[in-house]
């Protein structure tokens, strides 16, 4: 086995153990990744809010026992998968060992590590972006048109995963068009290559089309409740706090395009960048949302480093640029990674506020940051909706009703009846109700800040209505959220749901 090799398997396996290591076992599973995981028993080419790519994985994960390890076990192979495309694409560049530790070091001691301790799109999303410019930029070197077909299956399956690499394409598009390579408008493989791009997306765009075209709505949604508090010279900070440690590789990778001659050729992936953050700042995109453009740029900035740094006394700087991410990354790993307990969040909470890191989506600051927040108390309320769901005698007879898509897929994930299902009028749950049997006990789950303890609007429907409890975890996102019981309905409330459901779709 060749050095090289060596050298990879080795951040190869430091990526899978550091991405089990920054996550504290205090905190449960992520409310997003309850709904991705359900989504593997409702199988469909799309879902109100992503495609459908990351429901295979779920699958997947379900086949093998749907335990925390393999939750977390995907995310994290996309994020040794990135590194393994970028090793390559420093090869393709003519880069030497330096300049494929220092892109190792790069993304391993980076944002994206936090991004892949969750089981959502996005590690899989910053995998595909990269591919995809991967394949472009071999096509530049090799003009060999496979390397078309490849970049279209990353952009299909990417589309399939998530809507996002959509902005990649609008970027890219013109970046050709102002370079050389505009050329490829006249290759009758580029059109081939979309149209097997169109023909993988198009099952979703069936999909979407029979179902009224559901991610206008969802993003009509996000403008509205969630990218409305993002302001722009945020989003642009965000950028800064990515790379973070490795700041000064981006800065080699911008130079490199107009000072080194050998990069001149590839100025298309800097006018890429320019174009596509450009459509993310006008759109009030999340930071996060661009992260998939840093990877290519992060080859770039090594290897030019590595033509910088080889002569003379500059070459002692070579240890010390591959150390500068790992030592600036470890007091990130204090505020950033759930590793530090709720507790002690509380009582630096100083520190994480300077950060902005205790805003959340309603632009308020709490007392942990949201993600943080978003992975307690799920335990709790699951553990309880099943103390209640055990006294119920007649089980097909129960419906369990939560406000959100979070509460639903923590209880089918963490309760100990497997029977039970619950459901949402949130989200895709609201396809998921099971209603082939009668239902006349109702487990309702209500969200937080429902004050009406008295349950008047359902008390007259039932013989029994009392609260059975609420999640008291004081960090927890849904702390105050309240377990309700609806005993013995006078009728089966089957219809009365279904009109609700009725009602809420013709609201989406």
């Amino acid at each position: 086995m060749s050095k090289k090799s060596t050298l990879l398997l080795f951040f190869v396996a430091l990526k899978f153990v550091l991405q089990y290591s920054v996550i504290s076992p205090v905190y449960e599973l992520h409310r997003d990744e309850f709904l991705h995981l359900d989504q593997a028993k409702h199988l469909a080419w799309g879902y109100l809010s992503v495609p459908p790519f990351t429901s295979w994985i779920s699958w997947i994960i379900l086949q093998l026992g749907n335990s925390v390890f393999w939750i977390k076990f995907f995310p994290a192979l996309f994020g040794v998968l990135t590194i393994v495309v970028i090793w390559k694409t420093i090869e393709e560049l003519k880069g030497n060992w330096f300049a494929l530790v220092l892109a190792a070091v790069a993304l391993t001691f980076s944002a994206i590590t936090r991004i892949n301790i969750l089981f959502q799109p996005n590690s899989l999303d910053i995998l595909l972006w990269t591919l995809l410019y991967f394949a472009i930029l071999k096509h530049i070197n090799s003009e060999n048109d496979k390397w078309l077909w490849v970049a279209a299956l990353a952009f299909g399956f990417g589309f399939l995963n998530k809507y996002n690499v959509a902005f990649l394409l609008l970027g890219l598009l013109p970046a050709l068009l102002v370079t050389e390579y505009r050329r490829l408008f006249f290759n009758r493989t580029f059109y081939w290559a979309m149209a097997l791009a169109f023909v993988i997306i198009l099952p979703n765009l069936i999909w979407q089309y029979q179902n009224s075209f559901p991610v206008f709505h969802h993003m009509q949604l996000l403008a509205k409740t969630q990218l409305a508090n993002v302001e722009r010279t945020g989003f642009l900070k965000e950028q800064l706090l990515f790379f973070f440690g490795s700041f000064f590789v981006l800065v080699a990778a911008f130079v490199s395009f107009f000072r080194y001659e050998q990069f001149k050729k590839y100025r298309v992936f800097f006018w890429s960048y320019v174009f596509t953050l450009s459509l993310f700042v006008y759109f009030r995109a999340k930071g996060y949302y661009a992260i998939g453009l840093y990877p290519i740029l992060i080859a770039f900035g090594s290897v030019y480093l590595e033509q910088l740094l080889s002569k003379g006394w500059l070459r002692y700087l070579r240890l010390v640029s591959m150390m500068i991410p790992i030592i600036l990354f470890i007091p990130l790993l204090r505020i950033a990674f759930p590793i530090d307990s709720p507790e002690k969040i509380k009582q630096i909470g100083e520190r994480y506020k300077k950060y902005g890191l205790l805003r959340w989506e309603d632009g308020k600051d709490h007392i942990v940051p949201q993600d943080f927040a978003d992975m307690l108390g799920w335990i709790e309320l699951a553990a309880k909706v099943d103390r209640v769901y055990d006294s119920i005698p007649d089980k097909t007879s129960v419906i369990v009703i939560c406000d959100n898509y979070g509460q639903a897929g923590a209880i089918n994930y963490y309760s100990k009846n497997r029977t039970m299902q619950a459901v949402s009028l949130n989200a895709d749950y609201i396809h998921w109700f099971p209603l082939d049997h009668e239902i006349r006990n109702v487990i309702l789950v209500t969200e937080v800040g429902d004050d009406d303890l008295k349950r008047d609007k359902e008390r007259p429907l039932f013989k029994s209505v009392y609260l059975a409890g609420q999640i008291e975890n004081p960090f927890a996102r849904e702390q105050g959220t309240h377990v309700f019981v609806l005993k013995d309905a006078h009728t089966p409330v089957n219809k009365l749901i279904l009109e609700e459901i009725s009602k809420r779709e013709q609201e989406q």
